[in-house]
């Protein structure tokens, strides 16, 4: 059978063994494979035996991971299996070792899990024995007696096992046998014995061969030519003193070192006890790390002695006298370890960055440490730097772990440099390190943080829109987006009005503009909610409020509440000629809607004199006498008050008001008839008045006519019907759709009439709801009863009495100050004019002048304070002009009067009017009952 075919035929056998740990160690599986496999040969479904889904490997950027370095297997991580990616030799990967494995790591990240896989590699008979030389050169002397032995050469077999050297065969056999035992390595001592008396002179070469063979399938071979030269006797082979010596021998010894002196005895004198020493069969390995001396026996270092690599050889040592007879002994040395090598770190998987709110024991890092010595100088202890939020613990056999063990800041410490210190426990000790760079990455965990949590700005009123009145400016201890702050105004109104149409925030550099002028005089203040929000996910955000006082510009000027004078009226305050020095005529009443200084009113003559005859008071606006009157002091004179407020620069409001210098009202009447009105405002009116009096006559005149057309209309329809014979039928009429006589409503009518009359009064009533009764006795044609309606709407019967509503007493209707008071039930005044009858222009004039005769005598009885008392308070009284009556804000005051009221003059009698032709039939109806 060939080499491939057993392959082919060689059954895989897999073991699977898993240990689940702790930490991110998830277990152990083992395969075993023959060696020489082909390239790309899977050796095992690895996602299939560890429970991991294919795409886990892809997604986990699944690696292997060898402490030597060594890629003979591969991982195909879309297929989940494991593949041979170099020939594996097993006998020049462990030479004689018969448990031949690698061991390698499956390392994931995302999360970081590690897997350790070992694959057994299984040895197969691809080589035969071989032995170093083809032909052996043996010359044994004739005198050798039978049974002596002579050392033969080993085959070797790098195979192990049964395929290893199994057997020998020595051909011919007729004066040789064989003699083979069994070392204590698993070697075999190959011996060859004579087994019967040599004699030179009858044959003095003896050609002979050596086979070797092994116990695989298929059995493989090696021979060797042995050449037999028979000499003359030499009875004795040397004889070492140990058949095997032990030496030891510390690694990185120098070259020279004596290691060890094999020794051998020959009982043969002369130069046949002359003994010389060689390495059998040396191998590179030891011919390269040992020599020997070959008189002396010395076995010294020849080259560099390394334990990691060969912690104990075996060397065989021939010792061969003059007469050809050898014999041999075996050195075993042993390598002392040397703690030579410090222990190497390996980082399998790092994340370089981390988020400050990572939970507690998360992996940061998946380390492996390797020490190459033995014993104590391979135990390795590794560490990190102290006081750092992250500690280290073992998870598999020299595998480590970086966790996190405190809660991480990055506003505190936004970068950590770790170092991993691994120290072996050798003499002196060896250590080393690695340091780790780790970035902690942002995490919203802060909201923006106003500098005060309330702030006030003073802005002047009539500012100009889209001015600059603030900036706000609030920090986050976040970073990058997190730290990226926006500013916004919480929704609000003020007086009804949003207060985004008052103020708008950048929301960028939170600089906050007026979007319109301010009024100080609407809006004193302003108190705005700021909101400042983040950039992270989700965004945090912090209130700030901004108080905004709005500042007053004297932007207002004094408004004049009293006297007050509206066009073409006149208004006049009088002031008798016996007044006193400091006589109030008046108090001029005004104010300012500005604040502050702004609001602070003086009052002052506009053109005074030094012998005036009055003077206002700066502060309070009361005009006064100045002095005393005299006859030389005009009747009528005109003052203009000017109001001035304290503002910068200062605003100003005038007001004219006349005073009459009188004692009675008929010289002030007469004085201030001569008055002109304003000539535009008079043409204006005049104009109004004639297109007035023109829509009216127009109006008249169609009324007329259209009131004579209806009554000839009338006339002619009555004419018609008192023609007609008087026994009329009754015929009912329906409207239509309602054919049974059944109305949608109900109405009720009274009809009065006489038995001999051909005409009837009818009242019609109200329609009544269909839950009504209406007796059917009463029902008739309606033509006539609403003809006769007709005739009474145009020409009306009886003229109704006039309301009580007008007749008001003076102080409570509008009207002239000498409108003479009607007490209630009083006859009407006759008059001139339409209903109801105004004054006469006499009586009038008479009630004027006994109002004047009146306060003539109540001046000269009560002196200069008689007027003083009717004098406005702009705090308590407000004056209507053009009417008698004074409202007051205290209710307990009763209202006054200007001027008492004049006597009433007797009641006239109101005229009757004239009966009408249906007026004198009621009568006659009421005489009869």
């Amino acid at each position: 059978m060939t080499k491939e075919s057993w392959r082919h035929s060689w059954s895989l056998s897999v073991s699977i063994l898993c240990l689940f740990a702790t930490g991110s160690v998830e277990g152990q599986i083992r395969y075993s494979i023959p060696e020489e496999m082909a390239t790309g040969s899977a050796v095992g479904n690895v996602a299939s035996d560890l429970g991991i889904e294919p795409k886990r490997l892809v997604s986990g950027r699944a690696r292997l991971f060898s402490s030597d370095g060594s890629e003979y297997v591969g991982l195909d991580a879309e297929k989940g299996e494991l593949v041979v990616k170099e020939r594996i030799d097993r006998e020049q990967l462990c030479a004689e070792t018969s448990a031949c494995s690698l061991t390698f790591e499956v390392i994931l990240e995302s999360p970081m899990e590690l897997y350790r896989v070992t694959v057994d590699i299984v040895d197969i008979n691809d080589n035969s024995p071989l032995f170093p030389r083809t032909e052996i050169a043996q010359e044994i002397s004739e005198s050798a007696l039978p049974g002596a032995r002579f050392s033969l050469e080993s085959a070797l077999d790098p195979d192990v096992g049964v395929n290893t050297l199994q057997k020998y065969v020595l051909h011919p056999t007729d004066h040789f046998t064989l003699n083979v035992q069994d070392r204590s390595d698993g070697s075999k001592n190959v011996e060859m014995v004579l087994k019967t008396p040599l004699d030179r002179e009858m044959k003095d070469r003896h050609y002979l061969t050596l086979t070797a063979v092994d116990g695989g399938t298929p059995q493989r071979s090696g021979a060797v030519k042995i050449h037999i030269t028979v000499l003359d006797a030499n009875d004795n082979a040397p004889v070492f003193s140990q058949s095997v010596y032990k030496a030891s021998v510390r690694e990185n010894a120098a070259k020279g070192t004596l290691i060890t002196t094999v020794s051998a005895a020959d009982a043969d004198a002369d130069s046949n006890a002359n003994i010389q020493y060689y390495f059998e069969h040396g191998s590179a390995i030891v011919r390269a790390l040992f020599s020997i001396e070959p008189v002396s026996g010395e076995v010294t270092v020849a080259g560099l002695i390394d334990y990691e690599k060969h912690k104990q050889l075996k060397v065989k040592v021939i010792a061969n006298d003059q007469g050809g007879l050898t014999n041999s002994c075996e050195i075993v040395i042993d390598v002392i370890d040397v703690n030579d090598n410090a222990p190497k770190i390996t980082v399998m998987s790092f994340s370089s960055s981390l988020p400050e709110d990572a939970a507690l024991g998360t992996v940061v890092a998946m380390i492996n440490v390797q020490d190459l010595d033995s014993g104590e100088n391979g135990r390795v202890t590794c560490s990190i730097s102290r006081n750092s939020p992250f500690r280290i613990s073992a998870s598999l056999t020299n595998y480590y772990n970086l966790l996190t063990d405190s809660a991480l800041d990055r506003e505190l410490a936004p970068e950590y440099n770790i170092t991993v210190t691994a120290v072996d426990a050798g003499k002196p000790q060896l250590s080393s390190e690695d340091t780790l760079t780790l970035k902690i990455t942002d995490v919203n965990d802060h909201a923006p943080q106003f500098e005060q949590e309330a702030y006030s700005v003073y802005v002047t009123e009539n500012n100009s829109p889209s001015l600059s009145i603030f900036t706000v400016k609030a920090l986050d201890a976040d970073c990058g987006p997190n730290a990226r702050i926006s500013y916004f105004l919480d929704d609000g109104n003020l007086k009804g009005t949003q207060l985004a149409s008052y103020v708008s925030i950048n929301t960028d550099t939170g600089v906050i503009y007026a979007m319109k002028p301010f009024d100080y005089e609407q809006i004193k203040s302003l108190k705005v909610q700021i909101k400042a929000v983040d950039g992270g996910l989700p965004p945090l955000s912090t209130n700030a409020t901004l108080n905004i006082l709005v500042r007053d510009q004297n932007d207002n000027s004094p408004q004049v509440l009293y006297p007050v004078h509206s066009g073409g009226s006149l208004v006049a305050e009088m002031v008798p000629r016996a007044a006193d020095v400091g006589y109030l005529v008046t108090k001029v009443v005004a104010v300012d809607v500005d604040s502050g200084q702004n609001a602070w009113l003086s009052y002052k003559l506009q053109k005074a004199t030094d012998r005036a005859l009055f003077e206002v008071g700066a502060q309070n606006g009361e005009i006064r006498t100045a002095r005393q009157v005299t006859d030389k002091d005009p009747v009528k004179q005109k003052l203009t008050v000017v109001v001035e407020d304290n503002g910068q620069p200062s605003r100003s409001a005038t007001v004219n008001v006349n005073v009459a210098v009188a004692d009675s009202f008929l010289e002030v009447l007469s004085e201030f008839t001569d008055f002109t009105y304003d000539k535009e405002h008079g043409d204006g009116l005049t104009f109004y008045l004639v297109l007035a009096l023109a829509v009216v006559s127009f109006l008249f005149i169609v009324s007329i006519i259209t009131i004579i057309t209806v009554k000839i209309y009338r006339w002619r329809q009555k004419r018609l019907f008192y023609k007609s014979p008087g026994t009329l039928p009754v015929i009912p009429y329906y409207p239509p759709l309602y054919a049974d006589g059944t109305l949608q409503h109900m109405y009720n009518y009274e009809v009065c009439g006489t038995t001999d009359s051909k005409r009837s009064d009818a009242k019609c009533s109200r329609p009544y709801s269909q839950s009504t009764l209406v007796s059917v006795s009463r029902a008739e044609t309606m033509q006539r009863g609403k003809r006769d309606q007709e005739d009474a709407d145009v020409f009306p019967v009886e003229q109704k009495p006039p309301s009580n509503d007008w007749r008001l007493p003076p102080n409570q209707r509008p009207g002239p100050s000498g409108a003479v008071a009607h007490p209630e039930g009083a006859p009407a005044v006759t008059g001139t004019g339409p209903w109801p009858n105004p004054p006469t222009e006499a009586e009038q004039l008479q009630a004027l002048m006994a109002a004047a005769n009146e306060v003539s005598e109540a001046t000269a009885t009560l002196g200069p304070r008689y007027n003083a008392q009717y004098v406005p308070d702009y705090r308590q009284n407000v004056y209507i002009p053009g009417s008698t009556a004074t409202l007051t804000t205290n209710p307990q005051q009763p209202p006054q009067q200007a001027l008492p009221p004049p006597q009433a003059l007797p009641p006239a009698d109101a005229p009757k009017a004239a009966q009408t032709p249906a007026s004198k039939k009621k009568s006659a109806k009421k005489d009869k009952k």
